[in-house]
């Protein structure tokens, strides 16, 4: 008889565990340290590579953050743009005409654009590329070899060198220090619907990004 209530404890005390609602999940925004806002609910809807197995996080990241700019441009501007200079220690970011007197400028007029979905071509383009580019210390975009030349799929491209970390990649393009054209920025603001993400060791600056962009 005691066997018998054992049982019937033990099975009660399962099938109220199973009952018990599971507790929710919190998934930070990347740019949380720069507002409380970015991590509401809405904005989620921007972290369209989050499913994506074939990318790293911070590959996602990269994709996420972009689509945050590209969807909330003021909101990037007013919080992220503001703040980074003293969040990251350079304050002298203050006084670049890249910084404050152009992307600022721009990101604070510009009409929202449509966000990016991940895209596995894409993706195969940047990485064979990334892994290349790593190998031989090369910067520029030209595929040397064939395995990448056959890959390669995209109408815009990015290259960034020496970083790791998705919101140093994407301020680093969208600022495009030392280039006139602004040839980097355009492509990241640009409509392009799909992209490619990939973050690869660099014999030279220890770290390269690709983005490949396709419309």
């Amino acid at each position: 008889m005691r066997y018998y209530y054992t049982v019937i404890f033990l099975f009660s005390f399962i099938l109220l565990q199973a009952q018990k609602p599971r507790p929710t999940v919190i998934k930070y925004s990347p740019l949380a340290i720069y507002s409380a806002e970015w991590n509401k609910p809405v904005y989620t809807k921007c972290n369209t590579a989050d499913k994506i197995t074939y990318m790293s996080a911070k590959e996602k990241d990269v994709i996420y953050i972009l689509n945050l700019v590209r969807t909330y441009p003021k909101l990037f501007a007013n919080t992220v743009l503001k703040k980074y200079p003293e969040h990251s220690g350079n304050e002298s970011l203050l006084n670049d005409k890249y910084y404050f007197q152009s992307l600022l400028d721009t990101l604070l007029v510009i009409q929202p654009v449509v966000m990016l979905l991940p895209d596995k071509l894409c993706y195969a383009s940047a990485q064979c590329h990334a892994y290349q580019s790593g190998i031989m210390g090369y910067e520029g975009h030209e595929r040397k070899k064939t395995e990448c030349k056959e890959k390669r799929y995209f109408n815009g491209e990015c290259c960034d060198y020496g970083n790791d970390d998705a919101l140093e990649i994407v301020l680093s393009l969208l600022i495009d220090e030392g280039v006139e054209s602004l040839g980097h920025r355009r492509i990241c603001l640009e409509s392009y619907q799909k992209l490619g993400v990939s973050i690869q060791p660099h014999k030279e600056w220890r770290f390269n990004a690709v983005l490949d962009f396709y419309f």
